[in-house]
């Protein structure tokens, strides 16, 4: 029976609550692994994910598969048709991109509105049974000859207050989910670093932390795999970044770790630890 109340919408996956048990959920957050399995463990009938641009390995989409394994249907919204963090922008006007099989069993096509598709997915079939564990990275690490740490994180929600004045590399988007400007960061870094999600509005987050002082860049999809810190920092190529990250010597086309090296050995900036 359809939902009268409509999909559930979620601009960041990690903030769902037992709401979405049953329901259809449309969320702003990138489709990759971390996030499905987030999604799976809220009981929610089916997900609608951002693809996040796709990116290096398919990490935007990894999900899916990771969600059909499981017997659960999933889709991803093309990041070319609505801003990846903003869930209700993506059912007005997002574009299907990719479906897995369950997904695909309830009619779910590429091209086809995201408001159409989560109608269809009101059909899924529950998911039965517990969703395997997937855990993201936190790692704070002390390079030899670094003034401060470099802290790894799979996701900026794994930030700490302890973070601020360190280096910050995120395999997280970098666009401000929802329209509070608060949700940047949750501490004020020496440098904080994103994937760009394909552009466009996967940037949002740095305007946001330059009116804090905070140097950030993005990395370009292409060159990292989203949700994975590890790879914003090792493969990583800034596709933007704002005016305190290019006063450390940011450039478009660089690599982030070149980046990532300075600021950890630059002295502290006025005001800044």
């Amino acid at each position: 029976m359809p939902d009268p109340a409509g999909p559930l919408l979620a601009d960041s996956v990690t903030k769902l609550g037992p709401e979405a048990a049953g329901r259809v959920v449309v969320s702003g957050s990138h489709g990759g692994v971390y996030a499905a399995a987030l999604a799976c463990r809220s009981g929610c009938r089916a997900v609608i994910l951002h693809d996040a641009g796709v990116g290096l390995g398919e990490a935007g989409i990894g999900g899916l598969g990771w969600l059909e394994a499981e017997g659960m249907a999933a889709a991803s919204v093309d990041h070319a048709s609505a801003a990846i963090g903003q869930a209700g922008e993506m059912l007005a006007q997002g574009r299907i991109s990719h479906a897995n099989a369950q997904a695909r069993a309830c009619g779910v096509r590429p091209g086809m509105s995201c408001t159409e598709a989560a109608r269809r997915l009101e059909a899924a079939p529950l998911h039965d049974g517990a969703c395997p564990e997937v855990s993201e990275a936190r790692e704070v690490l002390r390079p030899t000859g670094a003034r401060r740490a470099l802290v790894l994180v799979d996701s900026a929600s794994l930030v700490r207050a302890e973070d601020a004045g360190q280096v910050v590399v995120t395999g997280s988007h970098g666009a401000v989910f929802g329209d509070d400007p608060r949700n940047a960061l949750k501490a004020d870094a020496f440098l904080a670093l994103f994937n760009d999600a394909g552009g466009g509005t996967g940037t949002g987050r740095l305007a946001a932390l330059e009116a804090r002082g905070v140097a950030a860049a993005t990395v370009a999809a292409k060159s990292a795999r989203i949700g994975e810190a590890r790879s914003t920092w090792q493969d990583g190529i800034v596709s933007a970044a704002n005016a305190p990250a290019r006063a450390l010597g940011a450039q478009c086309g660089a690599p982030a770790r070149a980046l990532i090296d300075r600021a950890l050995r630059a002295p502290a900036r006025p005001g800044v630890t």
